[in-house]
């Protein structure tokens, strides 16, 4: 068998999607963005949405979609990519339009944003990538950082009596009527990456089909701000941040219903 018969389209077993650029990736190895992006872009492919999508990246880590994915995009000062995201989608009502936000951007100087975006039920898509840290600006505690978990600000470990209690904010917009379509994820093994895409389409039919507020949150390991491998962080992951934020879907209705988690 020459190379002919070998490249020929019906011994096709896998092909980079055609909406990723062909930049290089500089994200860290072991870092979850790069694969949110590769299942995002074959989704909007597989969908043909690329025409019609704009995607708004915000502040920190997450601000480098838009390097990757070759769509619309549109920046958003930090924790206001759910305002823009409104503004857009109310005046292109018929575009797909989603936010692409890390913990701190979204959890904390951005929570009022979100809450209010998806409790009044905007057509949008959130991913929500949940590290567990500031990933970007040197590791700092988030609201999402777990008790006890060490970061550049928290050196003896989260204190709660000092600095509160991790927020599950997922758990939170589970239960504002605007949202349709809620679900915690993840993307480090090929089984979670297969589980994660079949939910953000599931997410992203719901936007067409205009049910309100699709939020797809992805636990994500930062092994840079962890200090740890690729391999230690993945494995620190499923010992600490899974148990605490559960995988699976927290809220599948359409808006204007209540979830009862």
């Amino acid at each position: 068998m020459d190379i002919k018969e070998i490249i020929k389209p019906e011994n096709l077993v896998y092909q980079k999607s055609e909406v990723l650029n062909d930049d290089v990736m500089h994200y860290c190895p072991g870092c979850s963005h790069g694969v949110v992006h590769k299942i995002l872009a074959e989704l909007i492919e597989e969908m043909g949405l690329q025409e019609k999508t704009v995607g708004v990246a915000p502040v920190g880590c997450a601000v480098f979609a838009y390097n990757y994915i070759d769509i619309d995009w549109q920046e958003a000062a930090h924790g206001r990519a759910p305002a823009v995201a409104t503004g857009i989608v109310r005046v292109n009502p018929d575009n797909f339009v989603f936010t692409y936000q890390g913990d701190g951007d979204l959890a904390s100087i951005g929570a009022g944003e979100i809450m209010h975006a998806c409790n009044r039920g905007e057509n949008i898509l959130v991913i929500f990538i949940n590290n567990g840290i500031y990933g970007m600006t040197g590791g700092q505690m988030a609201p999402t950082t777990l008790e006890g978990m060490v970061t550049a600000t928290t050196p003896f470990g989260r204190n709660v009596d000092l600095n509160g209690y991790p927020m599950k904010i997922t758990n939170l917009i589970a239960q504002l009527p605007g949202t349709s379509y809620v679900t915690r994820q993840a993307v480090h093994t090929a089984a979670t990456v297969r589980k994660c895409k079949r939910s953000l389409k599931k997410a992203i039919q719901n936007v067409l089909d205009k049910k309100g507020t699709s939020f797809v949150e992805v636990v994500s390991t930062c092994n840079s701000g962890w200090k740890m491998s690729p391999v230690e962080a993945n494995n620190w992951m499923e010992e600490n941040m899974i148990p605490y934020y559960p995988l699976g879907d927290l809220k599948d209705s359409v808006k204007g219903e209540h979830s009862d988690n």
